[in-house]
């Protein structure tokens, strides 16, 4: 059966991202699909890691099928997770991957909007796709603790690709990740958080570890 591709966008992002657009196009210069999931499913405040699982388990062939699924920040934490759950899921590569979310997140809001946000139930937060601030439900705080790192134990080949000036999911913690797996090749980026000064070198990385 052919391999299938996945891309899976960050946080407050969409299939129309920068990256998501560019490696798309990357893709189809070979002659590859590159199925781009939009993760928002027009209800953003509702947003949640487990439904981000559920969309992709949905979106997974049978399971004779090969996988390779692309994930940038919050996207690469659930790449992570489906690679864990799905057989049919054989590489993956991991952008600027946000293992640690909730612990580098949430300090940045300081005690009293957290409290706020666990009080109201919402907080408002910059989608970048859309252009606006948009409610997001503290649900969403509340499933994330679920989802511990260190149970990420399945051996599939993977890839981090992290910018050492990543001062939103900061590097160490895909260091960190990577030292006690492997498996896992952690390649260091002059970059920040986006990556979109790198995108040469990004593809040049996924092209080599996927065959292309």
């Amino acid at each position: 059966m052919p391999h299938q591709y996945l891309y899976l966008h960050g946080f407050a992002s969409s299939p129309q991202s920068t990256k998501a657009r560019e490696l798309a196009s990357r893709f189809a210069q070979l002659g590859l699909d590159l199925d781009r999931l939009d993760l928002n499913q027009d209800d953003f405040t509702h947003l949640t890691l487990t439904r981000q699982l559920q969309q992709v388990a949905d979106a997974l062939p049978p399971a004779s099928a090969p996988v390779t699924i692309i994930g940038s920040s919050f996207g690469g934490l659930t790449a992570a997770w489906a690679g864990e759950r799905h057989p049919q899921i054989q590489r993956l590569v991991l952008m600027a991957p946000a293992f640690g979310f909730l612990s580098h997140w949430l300090p940045r809001l300081g005690e009293a909007q957290l409290h706020q946000w666990q009080t109201e139930g919402y907080l408002s937060v910059y989608h970048y796709s859309a252009e606006q601030r948009l409610p997001l439900h503290y649900q969403f705080v509340e499933d994330a603790m679920q989802y511990e790192d260190v149970r990420i134990q399945r051996p599939i080949p993977t890839l981090i690709l992290h910018g050492r000036r990543d001062d939103v999911i900061p590097i160490a913690a895909s260091a960190d990740f990577a030292r006690s797996r492997p498996w896992v090749r952690l390649i260091e980026l002059d970059s920040d958080h986006a990556l979109t000064d790198v995108s040469d070198q990004i593809w040049q990385e996924i092209s080599t570890f996927c065959n292309l």
